[in-house]
């Protein structure tokens, strides 16, 4: 199969959200690789609306879950960025979350790139998530938490499912 012999295509297509980590701590250097990944993203008219908090502190992982339903493999993870958009560094009005989405990606894509586990866990835009998260960050009220990205040494392994749905596609009309 063609997507088998690119790297980059394979990527995509085997990522796969991992919710279980072994206790290796994560190196430095790649988490400035994620987070020079992420800052790569596209974005509106380039404005890169985005802020990114790195959460090592056992202390402050462990509290997300009270304020977040599904992030319960932060109590496993070696540490989890959050993603914030801001609304300052946009003239685009609107756009932040789509330019968030973006760097969120990348930045799953890099750690699976780096051998890394990782789960997108979406805080925007429930509003109970966002306020538990701002209040847990001291957030200013221009900056808005977009996603949290759970990351640590992966201990599963998932299979690749087949998700191309021929149903779905549609040439140049429905």
């Amino acid at each position: 199969m063609e997507q088998q012999a690119n790297p980059v295509i394979r990527s995509l297509i085997e990522r796969r959200s991992i919710r279980h980590y072994t206790r290796q701590v994560v190196e430095k250097s790649k988490i400035n690789l994620l987070l020079i990944s992420a800052m790569y993203a596209p974005s509106a008219r380039n404005e890169q609306p985005w802020h990114f908090i790195v959460i090592e502190e056992r202390h402050l992982l462990d509290l997300i879950p009270g304020v977040h339903p599904y992030s319960a493999m932060l109590k496993e993870a070696a540490l989890a960025i959050l993603v914030c958009g801001d609304e300052k560094l946009e003239t685009s009005k609107g756009y932040w979350p789509v330019d968030c989405a973006a760097a969120t990606q990348n930045m799953l894509l890099a750690a699976h790139a780096l051998n890394l586990g990782a789960v997108w866990l979406g805080v925007y835009p429930r509003r109970e998530r966002q306020e538990g998260i701002r209040k847990i960050f001291d957030l200013p009220p221009h900056i808005h938490p977009f996603s949290l990205v759970s990351i640590g040494y992966p201990d599963e392994q998932k299979p690749v499912p087949d998700r191309y749905r021929e149903e779905r596609v549609h040439w140049n009309k429905w």
